[in-house]
């Protein structure tokens, strides 16, 4: 029998009025379960339970989740019941999902489960490095220090991605603005142009005449291209979500100079935070290199990761595995041994992340201004290639009547 959610008004043995939500199998079974916490109820009722399915239909932001670690450090710093003060977070909280969510956490908590089994079931939401990293923070003791420090790194990289979707708003403008001029002269202007010239029996040089039979294809057979470029582009996606293409496609993308810096810079900085964090929360030194180079999500760097975390188990030393390191630059390498040789690594993962992150923040902020001058530079040869295919054979029809 699956387990239903249960709403209950009790009273403990100080006359204190409590109110709360737990899962049973029946109304006898949930009077059970109520009675069992030193409770007496006095009144039970069937609610709907917020299940994954129904957090799922409303969309949880990295900025929630990093808002959420932030109440939570602060209500275990307090020594509030995390029950009592999980409901207090849902009845303030706007978004449903959130709410959902926290509210579900409640209810398993006042059920016995600990922070890190409530957590588990929203792994799609806060993802299995944070649920682990939780797991081991709260096993130490550090569970307080280690919220606060992901509440920080989640903060960082929603700021992160809010200046890259800036700094790519007007080029993707010039890109669109653009395009679709280009795109409508070879569509519509060169095939009539090449058309014109033709009836006066002017010969059309190459260049036209490409442009003209792409033209033809593109309005004749544009219910076929349209399909394909939208496959095209989800194709890129499922690309990315296999293991030996996504490897190719980020080796690809570190050979682009500007963007591979400014990748290496954000993997680099979430790594190296990652990897303090969960050395602070009680995690060895082989998990934390394995977890901080899943966070990545930079196929290159997992590969590095887990190869280092394969050295270290062998006996190897990290300073020994990072020098082989062809992916976290000299900088990173150097800190992190040093970090490793005076014990105080966790540290310096601190300051090396706060370093990239600086530095990838910086190259985002610029990128528009390098974007921009190849875009116009390779859009304006673009408009230039359609101007010729145009006045070309205008020019030898001048010269024809002439």
């Amino acid at each position: 029998m699956s387990a239903i959610s249960f709403q209950y008004v009790a009273i403990d043995r100080a006359g204190k009025r409590h109110k709360g939500v737990t899962s049973a199998n029946d109304q006898q079974d949930a009077f059970r379960r109520v009675t069992a916490l030193g409770m007496t109820p006095i009144k039970i009722a069937t609610t709907k339970s917020a299940s994954s399915n129904n957090i799922a239909k409303g969309r949880i932001s990295p900025e929630q989740v990093g808002a959420f670690c932030y109440e939570l450090a602060v209500l275990l710093r307090a020594a509030i019941p995390i029950a009592d003060g999980l409901r207090s977070i849902a009845e303030q909280e706007p978004k449903k999902g959130m709410r959902n969510l926290v509210t579900d956490m409640a209810t398993k908590i006042q059920s016995g489960s600990t922070i890190t089994d409530a957590m588990a079931p929203h792994r799609k939401v806060f993802g299995d490095v944070f649920v682990e990293t939780i797991r081991a923070a709260e096993q130490s003791g550090t569970l307080v220090k280690s919220l606060e420090h992901l509440a920080e790194m989640l903060e960082q990289q929603a700021e992160s991605s809010k200046q890259l979707k800036q700094a790519m708003v007007y080029p993707a403008l010039i890109t669109f603005a653009l395009g679709g001029a280009a795109t409508f002269l070879i569509a519509v202007v060169v095939p009539k142009f090449a058309t014109m010239y033709a009836s006066r029996g002017i010969d059309l040089p190459f260049l036209t005449r490409m442009l003209e039979a792409v033209g033809v294809t593109m309005q004749t057979y544009w219910w076929i291209i349209l399909p394909i470029l939208i496959g095209g582009v989800f194709g890129l996606r499922a690309l990315w979500r296999n293991p030996r293409a996504a490897l190719s496609i980020d080796r690809v993308l570190n050979r682009i100079p500007y963007i591979n810096k400014a990748i290496q810079g954000v993997a680099v900085a979430r790594f190296t935070r990652i990897l303090g964090i969960s050395l602070g929360s009680g995690l060895s030194l082989i998990d934390s290199l394995e977890m901080a180079g899943r966070s990545t999500g930079r196929p290159l760097l997992i590969l590095e990761a887990n190869r280092m975390s394969m050295g270290v188990r062998s006996g190897d030393r990290m300073g020994d595995m990072l020098r082989e390191s062809t992916y976290i630059p000299p900088f990173a390498r150097r800190m992190l041994t040093a970090g490793e040789e005076s014990a105080e690594l966790t540290k310096l993962c601190g300051v090396v992340a706060d370093h990239y992150q600086r530095l990838s923040a910086h190259l985002i902020k610029n990128a528009a201004t390098v974007v921009e001058p190849v875009l116009i530079a390779v859009l304006t040869g673009v408009v230039l290639v359609i101007a010729l295919a145009i006045f070309m054979p205008m020019w030898d029809m001048v010269n024809l009547v002439g």
